[in-house]
């Protein structure tokens, strides 16, 4: 729960930000289709593993989580129990995180200026 809670938050604050203009409204949008899109990608990849189909890269589900997925890739990592054990990928989603957080604090940096 506390996983959902922050991806929640983090939208809220998001569309808080637009609603009151210090965001562009299509920040909030691609952060909730980025989400959606990351979520449907676990739950395909979660699917594919159990049934040794063909499978998401890796490096596709971190793109996602970069462009602005994180939120959706975080609950879909609880929802499905999937990719949330492996060092080597937790490692890379939280930087794609960070990245992502850096680029959004930047654009709010810049917009105030």
């Amino acid at each position: 729960m506390f996983a959902i809670g922050i991806a929640a938050v983090f939208l809220v604050v998001i569309c808080g930000l637009a609603a009151r203009s210090m965001l562009p409204l299509g920040v909030p949008a691609v952060y909730l289709a980025a989400s959606f899109a990351a979520a449907i990608a676990y739950g395909i990849d979660k699917s594919a593993a159990q049934s040794g189909e063909w499978r998401t890269p890796e490096s596709t589900l971190h793109v996602l989580a970069l462009m602005g997925g994180w939120p959706g890739a975080l609950v879909a990592q609880r929802i499905f129990r999937h990719k949330s054990r492996k060092p080597s990928f937790r490692f890379a989603f939280w930087a794609t995180v960070a990245l992502n957080c850096g680029a959004l604090v930047w654009l709010l940096w810049t917009a105030g200026s």
